[in-house]
């Protein structure tokens, strides 16, 4: 899998937090019923659909997220809800361990299984760099918020 050409500008308004969850819902829904590249390559960005369970209510939840390659093809995601304070639901739901190690990824092609990886430290802070060097709108994100935004590897 190449990482190259994953620079995008960002030439929309970045939405509130009320309209990332609608729109993201409403993208779970297209996702799940077309294979299109329309669908699943929003902005400029491949996305996926990510499928937790739900730390209180044990029901499955997805959300559509856009992706990012890590130099060895990985797919890795960023929890920053447009730099909200508070993160989001899912990554929540992916921090919950002791109930569900492993997560569900819907991709254009297929889907897999997988424990996903929350990076930390220096590769955290490595891979951060790459990836705002490709998408600034994140390091403006982070600007908005005293908590430090993670990236999410989903292993295949």
């Amino acid at each position: 899998m190449t990482t190259e050409n994953q620079k995008i500008e960002q030439f929309w308004e970045t939405p509130t937090h009320e309209e990332i969850i609608q729109i993201s819902h409403a993208h779970v829904q297209a996702l799940e019923n077309g294979k299109e590249d329309a669908v699943w390559q929003q902005v400029g960005m491949q996305h996926i659909v990510l499928a937790t369970v739900g730390r209180r209510s044990g029901k499955e939840h997805k959300v559509a997220l856009p992706i990012w390659r890590d130099a060895n093809g990985h797919r890795v995601v960023v929890g920053s809800f447009a730099g909200a304070d508070k993160e989001p639901d899912w990554l929540a739901n992916l921090r919950d361990t002791d109930s569900n190690p492993e997560v569900k990824i819907q991709t254009q092609t297929g889907e897999y299984i997988c424990t996903p990886e929350i990076l930390e430290g220096e590769e955290r802070d490595s891979l951060w760099e790459q990836l705002c060097e490709d998408r600034a709108w994140y390091n403006d994100y982070q600007s908005r918020t005293q908590r430090v935004i993670p990236l999410i590897r989903f292993p295949e």
